[in-house]
């Protein structure tokens, strides 16, 4: 039976983790390792400088081991393949994510770190997001129903190393979404703006209150493939590395000319 580490970002009691891994658990072995509390946008941060405390807790749900991390998405997944768990599993699982993690959110998202983590110890790996999972009555039930029916096939064909697969869900019923699209990042920009207020002591703080910035997206982006009710699947990649600057383009930058002055 396939065995399947499940993490997120929005905590352990969030709506999103335990319909996907009430589903999941009717068909794998499920371990659980996941943020005692919200850790959404903390990007790839690891705990460094206090100690992690981990939990075992009881779901409610048949799970075989579910632990409740005093830390980042990453930790969670780290310290769970490196410390906790006996089993090796076969897949990791990050989300389901309240709310979509398209573009440049991949960036801050801690739901797509989880999954990095994952596939930095050479595991295939997967997040996934719903559209509106930060609504009240968000329905995560559809991801959910997805997901079960597609990781066995991720694990049949294979990843590649070092990559993950990042899935936004619209947010409708399976029956109503036009397809599943295998597409690249689009860009989704936020106009960042930061709200100053003064707390009850005269102190002077900030409260981030950017907002989307609607831009047209090109087809083929996750983004387009979301405003047409489509499955995204991005295949994401650890190597940030822009290899065509280096083929291409290395000759021009200007920075390689102070290299070489230097040298």
């Amino acid at each position: 039976m396939m065995k399947v580490l499940v993490a997120n970002d929005d905590g352990i009691h969030a709506n999103g983790i335990r319909t996907l891994v009430e589903y999941l658990s009717r068909q794998f072995e499920v371990y659980v390792a996941a943020p005692d509390r919200e850790r959404s946008a903390t990007g790839h941060a690891l705990t460094l400088h206090k100690p992690i405390r981990v939990d075992e807790l009881d779901m409610g749900i048949p799970v075989k081991k579910a632990y409740s991390v005093t830390g980042t998405p990453s930790d969670c997944v780290k310290i769970a393949l490196n410390a906790i768990l006996d089993i090796k599993p076969d897949i990791v699982v990050s989300g389901i994510n309240h709310g979509p993690n398209l573009g440049v959110d991949v960036l801050y998202s801690g739901t797509v770190s989880a999954a990095l983590e994952g596939a930095i110890h050479g595991l295939p790996s997967v997040a996934i997001s719903l559209t509106n999972g930060y609504e009240r009555m968000a329905d995560f039930s559809h991801g959910a129903e997805f997901l079960c029916c597609y990781l066995p096939k991720v694990l049949e064909i294979g990843m590649p190393a070092k990559t993950i697969l990042n899935i936004n869900i619209p947010a409708i019923p399976l029956s109503e979404m036009t397809g599943i699209k295998l597409t690249q990042l689009g860009t989704r920009m936020y106009t960042d703006t930061y709200e100053r207020r003064v707390d009850p002591r005269g102190l002077v703080y900030y409260w981030l209150a950017g907002e989307i910035a609607e831009t047209g997206e090109p087809e083929g982006t996750d983004v387009h493939a979301i405003r047409n009710n489509m499955i995204s699947v991005t295949p994401v990649h650890i190597d940030m590395t822009n290899y065509q600057v280096l083929k291409d383009q290395v000759d021009s930058l200007e920075i390689m000319g102070c290299v070489r002055e230097l040298l």
